[in-house]
């Protein structure tokens, strides 16, 4: 995702909005929620799915399903992003910095139960 393809979807969906006379609904804690129940939707793709189903899930009958349900969590975050005044990929580059920082392959390499180190 380019920086332009970001900053197109946002003035879509601001016009989106616009159109509808939504912008009064797209408050921070009303766009929070919904993303919260978007990711809960795709939460539901995967429950009770094995490992091995899970990844084998785009060639499977859901695959439709789980594209509708990644575009419904990306438009609601980058609406919040929006209405929050941040740069969701700037936001993402920094935090990638400092995960890699937090994270030193050499310390980390194959392992899952490496706890968080503080900021």
């Amino acid at each position: 995702m380019t920086q332009d393809g970001v900053d197109e979807l946002r003035l879509r969906l601001r016009e989106f909005a616009a159109e509808r006379d939504w912008e009064q609904f797209h408050t921070p804690k009303n766009l929070a929620m919904a993303l919260a129940g978007e990711v809960g939707e795709l939460l539901e793709i995967f429950q009770w799915l094995t490992p091995e189903q899970a990844a084998e899930v785009m060639d499977s009958g859901r695959a439709d399903d789980v594209r509708d349900e990644l575009a419904d969590v990306t438009i609601y975050l980058v609406r919040l992003a929006d209405i929050l005044g941040v740069d969701l990929l700037e936001v993402a580059h920094t935090k990638l910095d400092r995960n890699h920082h937090r994270f030193p392959p050499g310390d980390v390499r194959s392992r899952a139960d490496v706890p968080p180190v503080s900021r």
